[in-house]
């Protein structure tokens, strides 16, 4: 989830956000001193100076003692690209998200929080807040505009410019986009919550929705799909449970399917930035065919204590369940009535250098119910992994940094994220999982590195869950780091795994690395898809925008199976983007790989 800038008074063109900009930037070299943003201009905070948006999973007590050092892998080579990277291009970047797309009445975000979506010949990419389509051939742009997301579920601005003050529309965030080959349509996922018209603020309703295509070759128009609310408030005011410290809103939506639903999971926080409160997991099943159709669907809500009835037991709070995906219909699991299996992390320290050495498997079973009368079990199993643990910030390549200079603060280093599982995905019969973590290298500093798991899971006839470690492994290089994993299967068992690579030798840049799931197949070389040429700069890391010098990154990559090919995104920097006018110069990265 993203933070937000806004600038007040804002003017309906572009133009004279433009030149509002170079006047402010003109102002701050006058006086020869930083000038932060008017309180007006930022996303609210809480009292405590808490970040507004992708709150960070709070510590909760567990009994398991982790290990006492970081994980030191054997670092691979970076070299370039081989005759696996099929097709690239240079994604949706920031300037698109705040300017290009409906007529700038959009916010400023950061970090992208990439989707992308494969199949049918056709690529969606989503990101906060916008989304476009492309010609999966040829890597060419097919729609002819950026949709706004706000514009695409609720018909309005994210923030109407055409009046005098601007009032501010739903806020939007976390875009997920799965292309499922059972069904052969598209689905979209976001989080909203109401925001005070004039003042910004957070209010309930909390919701997350689902777009459903309504062919499998859809275009960003929102004639072309249909689109599904689900009320998470939880604070009965809609006839559900009433959780602690609601009214809440589902944080970070992860989003799976199998041959029978739509599964999202959340972590769920209060609304008021001023409420501490963390309530964890939250899971939500979605009749598939029901989406597909157009009507309302039976949906299954599985929340609180039967999420972590059993072998999770006391070990602590479920968050971040990954749903998996698959990348063809004969990879869904059919026993038990329809199966589909979750994957997390368990590290509950939540600081920097916390280890632990497990993570958990739960299973859906009988997701058929859910075209019937919904009867959802759920279980979940312990499983003893290799070490992980949450990573440190990265520090970039000294460049040119405009905003930084602007605002007289030195330039940002990187969120290094935090050790939450990033992918799960069932295919060629394994269950496939992985997440980032501090590693030691062979020089300087511990840097983050990548963790994957191959797993081969079962539930019994009773619901049993167990899960055995096939292999495992790290992606680290030596000196820098790599970050955001992207993981796609084939169904015949390749697998691309993509990362933003950062750190004292690489500016942010886009890479890549290949395997498949043999015993004895692990990763030998990082390949950069796209190098960057220039630092990160963007405005969540100034103390301007209450930042700590620690610049928003991802949140998240994305992969997407489509044939015998992985297609990759994440975020990096092409320098083709800077202050004057904007205050961030992200962008994505798409890559084709045919391991």
């Amino acid at each position: 989830m993203s933070r937000i800038f806004r600038r007040s008074g804002a003017k309906p063109a572009v133009l004279s956000v433009v030149v509002l900009l170079v006047a402010l930037a003109a102002t701050v070299a006058m006086a020869g001193q930083s000038s932060g943003p008017d309180p007006t201009e930022i996303v609210p905070s809480s009292a405590s100076g808490a970040s507004a948006a992708n709150r960070p999973i709070p510590g909760n007590p567990s009994p398991h003692v982790a290990p006492g050092f970081a994980p030191k892998p054997a670092p691979l080579s970076v070299t370039t690209p081989g005759s696996e990277l099929v097709t690239s291009f240079s994604g949706l970047n920031f300037r698109n998200q705040r300017r290009n797309a409906d007529g700038g009445n959009q916010l400023s975000l950061e970090p992208p929080d990439q989707g992308l979506c494969v199949g049918n010949g056709e690529v969606i990419e989503a990101v906060n807040d916008i989304f476009a389509t492309y010609s999966a051939a040829t890597g060419a742009q097919t729609s002819t505009s950026f949709e706004s997301l706000n514009q695409f579920f609720f018909n309005q601005h994210q923030i109407d410019r055409t009046v005098n003050p601007p009032l501010f529309g739903e806020f939007i965030s976390d875009p997920r986009c799965v292309y499922d080959a059972g069904s052969g349509r598209f689905f979209m996922s976001v989080l909203a919550f109401g925001r005070d018209p004039s003042t910004g603020a957070f209010e309930a309703p909390g919701t997350f929705l689902v777009a459903t295509s309504k062919t499998g070759t859809p275009t960003n128009s929102p004639s072309d799909w249909n689109v599904t609310s689900v009320d998470v408030t939880n604070d009965g005011r809609s006839g559900e449970q009433t959780h602690p410290g609601c009214p809440c809103f589902g944080d970070q939506p992860l989003l799976g399917t199998d041959a029978n639903g739509v599964y999202i999971t959340t972590n769920e926080f209060p609304i008021d930035l001023n409420t501490p409160g963390f309530n964890g997991a939250q899971i939500y099943a979605i009749q598939k065919s029901a989406l597909v159709a157009g009507t309302t669907p039976n949906i299954q809500r599985i929340e609180g204590a039967p999420i972590a009835s059993t072998g999770y037991g006391s070990n602590g709070i479920p968050y971040s369940l990954q749903p998996a995906t698959a990348p063809s219909a004969a990879d869904y699991v059919s026993g038990n009535n329809g199966t589909e299996y979750l994957v997390g992390a368990l590290e509950f320290g939540k600081q920097p250098f916390a280890l632990d050495n497990r993570i958990a498997v739960w299973a859906l079973t009988n997701t058929a119910s859910l075209n019937t009368t919904p009867a959802i079990a759920v279980n979940d199993s312990v499983v003893t992994s290799q070490t992980y643990g949450f990573p440190p910030p990265i520090n970039q390549p000294k460049g040119p940094t405009p905003l930084a200079n602007s605002l007289h603060d030195p330039e940002n280093s990187i969120d290094g994220g935090d050790d939450r599982m990033q992918v799960a995905t069932y295919a060629h019969g394994h269950l496939w999982a992985a997440g980032d973590t501090i590693v030691n290298t062979p020089t300087g500093p511990a840097q983050v590195g990548v963790t994957y798991y191959m797993l081969s899971p079962s539930v019994s006839s009773g619901g049993a869950v167990s899960a055995t470690v096939v292999k495992q492994g790290y992606v680290s290089v030596s000196g820098d780091s790599v970050t955001r994993p992207s993981l796609g299967v084939t169904s015949s068992g390749k697998v691309a795994l993509g990362v933003s690579l950062i750190g004292p030798d690489y500016f942010p840049s886009a890479a890549y690395a290949t395997f498949d799931d043999s015993a004895t197949s692990a990763p030998t070389a990082l390949r950069v898809a796209a190098a960057g040429p220039v630092p990160a700069d963007g405005f969540t890391g100034y103390a301007a925008e209450n930042g700590n010098g620690i610049e928003r990154w991802g949140d998240y990559g994305f992969a997407a199976a489509d044939g015998n090919s992985v297609w990759l995104a994440n975020e990096w920097i092409q320098g083709n983007i800077a202050f004057p006018p904007d205050f961030a110069n992200w962008n994505t990265f798409v890559s084709k790989i045919t391991p």
